[in-house]
């Protein structure tokens, strides 16, 4: 059983694979490869002079699934349900269950209503970690700003939730920091 299930393979899910993943967590990502970063182009991403949104999602993917984050193309959730353990969620291929949930459907918010996730006006109603009204349970992203879609904070937004479910895991506060010492080094090709 995964421990975070993340359904949603924009910037704040794939954030929230690559910190969860990276720190020993076993993360599944759901990837509908319906984000808004194929029309994107980012020149306004720290760090990043200019690159294409297709260029950054592959880029993005390769990094969460070298940390050991499994991806799900094209397996769209079609139901995430609280259990006794965590939660259920169904595709239409399979059922998985996960002890975390991390919503990352960009404005559609619909997954979140039919959990009962808290909204505040047209947005799902988050805690500073991303907590929903649902224990265990974050949303991420345009789902929780009206307007404010930005990849930039979208990605902050996943990093913020992945480090609130690592700290509950750990049983004390969590930050990620590396230092050059403990940068992995990956065999190309």
């Amino acid at each position: 059983m995964p421990d975070v299930a993340i359904v949603g393979g924009g910037t704040a899910g794939l954030s929230a694979a690559l910190f969860t993943a990276k720190n020993g967590l076993e993360t599944v990502v759901f990837d509908t490869d319906e984000t808004w970063m194929h029309k994107a182009h980012l020149f306004n991403y720290l760090g990043i002079r200019s690159i294409s949104g297709d260029e950054f999602l592959t880029l993005a993917r390769g990094q969460i699934q070298d940390r050991g984050a499994d991806l799900h193309m094209n397996e769209e959730v079609t139901d995430v349900e609280e259990t006794a353990d965590g939660f259920r969620i169904e595709t239409m291929d399979s059922e998985y269950e996960a002890t975390y949930v991390v919503l990352a459907t960009g404005a559609d918010r619909s997954i979140a209503e039919e959990m009962g996730c808290a909204f505040d006006g047209d947005t799902v109603d988050v805690s500073l970690s991303m907590g929903t009204s649902v224990e265990n349970c974050y949303a991420t992203g345009a789902m929780v700003r009206a307007e404010e879609w930005q990849a930039v904070i979208a990605a902050g937004d996943g990093a913020t939730a992945a480090l609130d479910i690592l700290s509950t895991e750990k049983g004390e506060h969590f930050h990620d920091f590396d230092t050059p010492a403990d940068v992995p080094r990956f065999e190309s090709g």
